[in-house]
């Protein structure tokens, strides 16, 4: 046997068969060195990047800690966005559903405080949130957390970046220090070590280095003249290379906003992607990026952070990021799960320094490419293949994915090969199309009826 093989742990055998099923056979670097000591009931701080199936390393020692019996809340996961909250959840349900009655709760912020509560009166075993709504349960008396054996900090740098410091502290210092910590983070700064010292009880590190296989991720540097020509030289790698889906990295929200308004201004399918975005903006933003209606995400770092978006084809550095592991973070979003990818950065002579220190990280030179030819701008931009409908109804309304394409393909309708990602919310739900058969597709849905219902239904 193996001893990457899930198998050659000490694991509940009915969480090791539902890993077979899933298809997770082998451990990945990060589940190898971290998931033996976390099973061993050891405070452990795993330092690696998105993609490297940290979640999975922390879900099963959870799950495997966890007293079903035992209707209290044992663990509490941390993170900085609800988008990665929600992965994070539906993450570790998938993983435990061969064990019944599991319960695990998301508290995030964004979404409506009563609901909660009413969930919270019914109670979990394991809750995954946001510090700031976290606090908020706390304060208001709807959540307590005496019975928590268990604390993951997810992408703990990045929830001290948006500066949740003093809610984490508010929140830590309500767990019993008779519990077991994990800290999982793509970067290390001082302060984190600083807060890991503080609450971890000694702690063992594991770091898997991020390495990049050039066979799959293909790294390009281009050098602008000034921060003006550097937008132009953006359009050129977009018109040169066409990612159907690519997201453009920006240092600040100002940025980032900026050159989304731009991009948009000369034609291109793009949208922001920031902290200044109200949550219901964020989420259809998301949902058009993911289904493949929108090409182009402008992002911040931040705001980036937790997004599970498979098949990014490209990552675009407007600029190098100011941190130079956060830089190779977000190359490593593209190439992922075995597609090829390529990562493209834009540079000025200001920036040297920057290089050198990327360089001096990754050891190796990487040399300007020449700019693709201005004649490209003189095309049409490129559009996406599809389209997304919005439907005035969802979760609440009884709406299931099922029931739409239905709507969509039943009698003369469109073909199920021209319906993409269905999405459902709350209150809404969001259907991509083939671009060429949308208002087609649009008029099925407001002449149609779904559950015997009449829904309104438009075009974003």
């Amino acid at each position: 046997m193996s001893q990457t093989d899930f198998s050659s742990l000490t694991l509940n055998p009915a969480l090791v068969e539902n890993l077979s099923t899933l298809g997770y056979t082998s451990m990945t670097p990060i589940q190898e060195q971290s998931l033996p000591l976390i099973l061993q009931g050891k405070d452990v701080i795993a330092q690696g990047q998105t993609g490297s199936g940290k979640t999975a390393a922390f879900g099963l020692g959870l799950l495997e800690k966890l007293n079903v019996k035992r209707f209290r809340i044992q663990s509490l996961v941390l993170c900085p966005t609800r988008e990665l909250a929600d992965q994070v959840a539906k993450e570790i349900r998938k993983l435990g559903r061969s064990i019944h009655n599991i319960k695990v709760l998301t508290l995030c912020g964004g979404m409506p405080f009563g609901p909660q509560v009413g969930s919270l009166e019914h109670g979990a075993h394991i809750i995954v949130g946001t510090p700031g709504r976290i606090e908020d349960h706390l304060g208001k008396g709807t959540l307590r957390l005496d019975d928590v054996n268990l604390l993951v900090l997810d992408e703990a740098d990045r929830m001290l970046e948006m500066g949740f410091q003093s809610q984490l502290d508010n929140i830590i210092d309500r767990i019993s220090m008779d519990r077991q910590t994990l800290m999982f983070s793509a970067t290390f700064p001082n302060q984190i070590k600083a807060i890991a010292k503080r609450i971890m009880k000694q702690p063992v590190t594991v770091q898997v280095e991020s390495t990049h296989d050039n066979s799959t991720i293909q790294q390009h540097l281009f050098k602008a003249d000034d921060d003006l020509h550097r937008l132009t030289v953006l359009r050129l790698l977009l018109q040169q290379y066409q990612p159907e889906s690519a997201v453009v990295f920006c240092n600040t929200k100002v940025e980032t906003q900026k050159v989304a308004d731009e991009l948009s201004y000369f034609g291109f399918s793009v949208m922001a992607l920031h902290g200044d975005l109200e949550q219901r903006d964020r989420d259809q933003t998301l949902v058009r990026f993911v289904n493949k209606s929108i090409s182009i995400l402008v992002a911040t770092d931040v705001a980036a952070r937790g997004l599970d978006i498979e098949s990014l084809d490209a990552v675009i550095n407007f600029q190098i990021a100011r941190e130079i592991e956060v830089h190779v973070h977000r190359i490593g979003r593209t190439g992922r799960a075995g597609n090829k990818g390529i990562a493209l950065t834009i540079i000025t002579d200001k920036e040297k320094f920057k290089l050198a220190k990327l360089e001096d990280f990754l050891q190796t030179s990487i040399d300007p490419e020449p700019i693709p030819s201005i004649n490209l701008l003189d095309k049409p931009t490129y559009q996406p293949s599809m389209v997304t409908l919005q439907i005035d109804g969802g979760k609440k309304q009884k709406l299931r994915p099922g029931d739409i394409l239905g709507a969509l393909t039943g009698k003369d309708g469109i073909t199920g090969k021209q319906v993409g990602k269905i999405q459902l919310f709350p209150n809404k739900a969001y259907v991509a199309v083939n671009r060429e058969v949308a208002q087609y597709a649009l008029r099925k849905l407001t002449d149609g009826k779904l559950k015997g219902r009449a829904f309104r239904a438009r075009e974003i």
